[in-house]
């Protein structure tokens, strides 16, 4: 009989270390097993923006998105250091005005800047756009960071991790949690992926404070600074399965969108470019899924780092109490498993 208190997480991506930081907290004994070298390195979150901005997620999300995702700030700073909480700034061009106009009606809980708001937030930015959103209550983290400082803190509290190895190879004693994000469509039939492109620029003529979202019909596009000078751009989103290859056209779209931020991105130094594969499934939802003492998390598309916190705490809770029905369980496994 499987040890509910023993609990092997397969994954090291941003949903793994989600669930083993959240179980061990608890007090269950976790282990992590990854493929990868290292946290996140096999996972899209390596590629991810890193923002935590429920609300301007809402523009296209489900409001299940925006309200989860509202406890991502404060469970992410209160375990990894410097999440910056310096909000999220909107604009758009002239000729695109309509475009942030539609964007305010689908989101929440921001403030209209003019011309002198945007300048004081953003010098840089000074005269370059009449009008901005101004979402305050958002923040942003570095991934590559996040993942290693949860890495360190799960050592730290006797959590144990084997990189390099599948999970194939690996037979645990307790309950097992899936995380494998698209790697785990072996077993989840209606998983998909969506490929997302990015850049890290470098740049010492231009100094952002926080993510810039640009609107556009086309190519929308999101900057987040790095520190020491770079900036992550991204935002594409492709329905495909292809893992790392970048596209011509993915890479020109971006720089496209970022020179209309600031044409001092024309000149910046391209550090790194990256492509992977989001996983999700057709309604773009997380879900958990229980068939025996094995729990499979999955589906966080392009919040991973939004999402996750919350998806954790409800699996913990699902483990501590089988009669708990989180709202992010499917229906049919759950009926497949108590059957």
């Amino acid at each position: 009989m499987s040890d509910p208190k023993r609990v092997t997480v397969v994954g090291a991506g941003v949903a793994g270390l989600c669930a083993a930081t959240v179980l061990r907290e608890r007090g269950h004994q976790v282990e992590v097993i990854d493929r990868g070298p290292g946290p996140g390195r096999h996972a899209c979150s390596w590629y991810a923006g890193g923002m935590l901005a429920p609300w301007c997620e809402g523009e296209m999300a489900d409001e299940a998105v925006v309200r989860l995702g509202q406890t991502a700030v404060d469970w992410w700073a209160a375990r990894v250091p410097e999440v910056s909480r310096r909000g999220t700034l909107v604009v758009a061009a002239p000729r695109d005005s309509a475009e942030l106009t539609r964007f305010s009606r689908r989101t929440g809980s921001y403030e209209v800047l003019d011309t002198e708001g945007i300048a004081t937030l953003e010098p840089d930015l000074a005269g370059r756009f009449s009008t901005a959103l101004f979402f305050a209550k958002e923040a942003h983290l570095d991934p590559r960071a996040a993942l290693t400082a949860l890495v360190r803190r799960l050592r730290e509290c006797g959590v144990a991790f084997h990189f390099d190895r599948a999970a194939e190879d690996h037979h645990p004693a307790g309950l097992l949690v899936d995380a494998r994000g698209f790697a785990a469509r072996d077993t989840l039939a209606d998983l998909r992926g969506v490929k997302g492109e990015m850049l890290i620029l470098r740049s010492t003529e231009i100094t952002l404070m926080r993510p810039v979202r640009l609107v556009h019909p086309r190519h929308p596009l999101y900057v987040v600074p790095r520190g020491e000078g770079h900036y992550m751009l991204g935002a594409t989103q492709i329905e495909s399965e292809e893992r790392g290859r970048v596209t011509a056209r993915g890479i020109v779209d971006l720089l496209n969108a970022a020179y209309a931020i600031h044409p001092a991105f024309a000149e910046a130094e391209i550090v790194e470019t990256g492509a992977d594969v989001r996983p999700a499934f057709p309604d773009n939802l997380p879900r958990l899924r229980r068939r025996g003492r094995s729990y499979a998390i999955n589906g966080l598309f392009r919040h991973g780092f939004l999402l996750a916190p919350a998806c954790a705490e409800m699996l913990a809770e699902t483990i501590a109490d089988p009669s708990f029905t989180p709202e992010i369980m499917d229906e049919d496994y759950r009926e497949r498993a108590t059957a």
